[in-house]
């Protein structure tokens, strides 16, 4: 009896199948940072300009096809309010149309105020140099010296802001594993 049900089982073992899914990795030179299979939550910014966070449904011939869903806050009849799902959206990108992967800025910008200060620092350097130019008696070597150092904190903090990964910037690549059989 048990050679007949290990028989039986060893039978039914050598027709079982699975299908191998293709799969997008994430790498650093030549480190593996993440993986993205079908199933796994995306977030990225493409060459575009789009933002999506979304779900990966599949990835198939150097595409990711994604389902991004659509989440507001309802308020019920008696007062409160419940998260629910209005819809969702179908995308299909190229894998080589992601420009940025991670999470997108939130709260306080740090990069919009290094532009501002940027910025503010430009004008009062140029504007202490044109006072310079027209009254020295009226220059202040002080506001000069500290306009160019606000300028230059500005730069930083534009620079330093976060914008998630940046595909081919300081060795970051996507790479496409295509596991299936057939194209």
């Amino acid at each position: 009896m048990r050679r007949l049900l290990f028989f039986i089982l060893l039978l039914f073992s050598a027709t079982a199948f699975s299908q191998t899914s293709d799969f997008i990795i994430l790498k650093k030179k030549d480190k593996t940072i993440r993986s993205y299979y079908a199933g796994t939550q995306i977030e990225f910014v493409s060459t575009g300009g789009a933002y999506r966070n979304a779900l990966i449904t599949g990835i198939r011939n150097d595409s990711i096809f994604l389902q991004e869903f659509l989440v507001r806050q309802v308020q019920t009849a008696l007062g409160f309010y419940v998260t629910d799902t209005a819809g969702s959206f179908h995308y299909a990108y190229n894998y080589r149309e992601i420009a940025t992967i991670g999470k997108k800025q939130k709260g306080f910008n740090v990069n919009a105020s290094g532009a501002s200060l940027f910025g503010g620092g430009v004008v009062l350097t140029l504007a202490s140099g044109v006072v310079y130019l027209v009254d020295r008696k009226k220059f202040s070597p002080g506001l000069l010296i500290a306009s160019a150092a606000l300028g230059t904190a500005g730069y930083f903090l534009m620079k330093s802001g976060s914008k998630g990964i940046v595909i081919g910037k300081k060795n970051y690549r996507l790479e496409y594993m295509h596991m299936s059989g057939t194209k």
